[in-house]
């Protein structure tokens, strides 16, 4: 098997949850909203809405802030690139695959601007070899046309194999086995009972990069 690597972005390489708790605390004292509206925003984001544009109607229902769904979510978009951070040691892995003679890309769904401006500005764009984004491409995972084109800017193909490792069981673990690559589900807990047919199930990202150590 062909040593190319896949990786989510969002609460795989980067923790989002983390940096989605500092924008709620800013946009609740930005409107003067107080503890209450961050744990509500909180639990409002771990409901599901995978579209901002509904999830910034519900605020919008909620608080009744004088910008619009519209405006409210491209301030977010614009934010959020400032608040994702990548780990020292998960770049420092990134690197370490790279110099075993890995091919490393980011695989991930999400608006141009949000996603790019996260891979830009956290450094990752360097860290790896390529990256395929949804709103780039027109093409969302678990569709395998966004895994295609990943390994096709690393200059390999999906039929020679390979890993995705990622946290969402459908999009990534459900992907990458329609893609025919062998997969790492990084379970953080946050979906109980979920079903999934990973290779392997991981706690965290690191783990993840381990077994790919093994594989040399």
């Amino acid at each position: 098997m062909q040593r190319l690597v896949l990786f989510d972005l969002d609460n795989t390489l980067v923790n989002l949850d983390e940096a989605f708790r500092e924008w709620a605390a800013e946009f609740a004292d930005e409107h003067g909203l107080g503890d209450k509206a961050v744990n509500w925003l909180l639990v409002l984001d771990q409901a599901g809405y995978p579209h901002r544009e509904i999830f910034f109607g519900k605020v919008r229902e909620r608080f009744t802030p004088p910008e619009s769904v519209e405006e409210l979510w491209s301030r977010y978009r614009k934010r959020m690139p400032y608040l994702v951070r990548c780990r020292p040691e998960v770049m420092d892995g990134l690197s370490r695959l790279r110099a075993f003679g890995w091919k490393v890309a980011i695989v991930t769904n999400g608006t141009a601007d949000n996603q790019l401006g996260k891979i830009q500005r956290t450094g990752l764009a360097e860290a790896v070899d390529a990256y395929a984004l949804s709103g780039l491409e027109g093409v969302r995972k678990p569709d395998v046309g966004l895994f295609e084109i990943a390994a096709k800017r690393c200059g390999m193909s999906l039929a020679d194999g390979g890993w995705m490792v990622g946290d969402h069981p459908v999009a990534d673990i459900g992907g990458g086995r329609a893609a025919g690559l062998r997969t790492v589900w990084v379970d953080r807990g946050t979906r109980p009972n979920q079903e999934h047919e990973a290779d392997h199930v991981v706690t965290d990202v690191l783990q993840a990069m381990e077994i790919l150590y093994g594989e040399r």
